[in-house]
């Protein structure tokens, strides 16, 4: 079966970019979802394979661009592939959780896979990727280097108790793979988390939208004066404070604070109270889901980052950090001086980062760019 393009894409599929927009398409096929389809440009020549979604905005995600796909064989080597990449950068003795497939940049769109321990977890990009891929636990397993035991659907794991301990840069976790956010552990932040670490020490350190306090974990570990970790969910408070005593940290209030509250909210009373951090991180959720949104999110974000710069001491670090791909980096970065400016300091910024390097990204494919994680001084 074929698809044919109204609009011309052709150079841009050529170059590597993984999805077909069902608007740039001259019709919409009643196929199954995750039927392997050949993408035609609009003189009629073939341009690629991909999978096909029935209901997704993306109709088509990108195989190859090549004919005759053996899809047995590509998805063979593409996992092989990914997990050489990982196991080759990777101490397995320190650190025994990160992210096996990122979708497309590792050219298996779709779906990711992340490793904790001897677990897999999946999370499929709607039923098309789910129809393509199947039933992946056989294909897992078989893959010699990472020992996987168990692989888990991210959709469907309600009932299934996966608690254990991971290990992150020789830090100790404990996560939860059938109740936790993003499979447990925010993973792409493990490289920045330790770059937390790595100046922490002496400081004062304030952690907003926590969730089990990793960069909290990291800063303590690295001789952090005292930490406060904030999230409005009490179970991962709790999970955060463990996860303290998990790696021999003190939980008395004097040197770590724990607070279930909104961050917001915390941070308007700190303000009131003219309570200042050396170091504040601020790694909220995604504020923008869809281009619709991202007038309300950079309001947002320009508000946490005002209500942020109040409490960083003179002098101070502020780490802020945004998950949403519809906020590219001058927005984000603007976002953060400007914040700054209506708090009436200044935002230098000292570093752009982004996720790990087992978050790769595509040059043809910028969207697959989420994570943007900004370290400066605020005068």
């Amino acid at each position: 079966m074929s698809v044919r393009l109204r609009k011309d894409l052709a150079r841009s599929i050529r170059r590597g970019h993984p999805w077909v927009y069902r608007d740039a398409l001259g019709g919409s096929p009643e196929l199954e979802d995750g039927a392997l389809v050949e993408v035609l440009g609009k003189d009629g020549r073939f341009l690629a394979v991909g999978f096909w979604d029935r209901d997704s905005a993306i109709a088509v995600r990108v195989l190859a661009t090549e004919p005759g796909v053996d899809a047995g064989r590509l998805l063979a080597e593409r996992l092989a592939a990914a997990a050489a990449l990982r196991v080759a950068r990777l101490d397995r003795e320190r650190t025994t959780a990160f992210r096996w497939v990122h979708g497309e940049a590792d050219r298996l769109p779709g779906i990711h896979v992340d490793v904790y321990g001897d677990i897999a977890t999946v999370r499929f990009d709607g039923a098309g990727a789910r129809g393509f891929y199947g039933d992946l636990s056989e294909r897992l397993r078989a893959e010699p280097s990472l020992g996987i035991r168990r692989v888990l659907d991210r959709e469907r794991r309600a009932n299934d108790d996966a608690e254990l301990e991971v290990r992150e840069n020789g830090v100790r976790f404990s996560v939860d793979l059938g109740r936790g956010q993003k499979g447990g552990l925010f993973l792409d932040q493990r490289e920045n988390r330790a770059e937390v670490g790595a100046r922490a020490r002496g400081l004062r350190v304030l952690n907003l939208f926590a969730y089990t306090g990793g960069f909290s974990l990291y800063a303590a570990l690295g001789g952090a004066a005292r930490t406060d970790t904030v999230d409005v969910a009490r179970p991962a408070v709790a999970a955060a404070r463990r996860n303290f005593e998990l790696n021999g940290l003190s939980v008395e209030p004097a040197v770590a604070g724990f607070h279930a509250v909104d961050a917001f909210d915390f941070l308007e009373r700190a303000a009131q109270r003219e309570e200042k951090w050396d170091l504040v991180i601020s790694d909220p959720p995604s504020f923008a889901k869809n281009r619709a949104g991202l007038p309300l999110a950079l309001s947002a974000y320009r508000r946490l980052h005002r209500l942020v710069a109040t409490v960083v001491a003179p002098g101070g670090l502020l780490v802020a950090a945004s998950c949403s791909s519809q906020v590219d980096k001058p927005t984000f970065v603007a976002s953060v001086e400007a914040g700054a400016r209506a708090a009436g300091r200044r935002f230098e910024l000292e570093t752009l980062r982004a996720a790990g390097f087992d978050h790769p990204v595509l040059p043809a494919f910028p969207e697959g760019e989420y994570l943007k994680l900004a370290i400066g001084r605020v005068r």
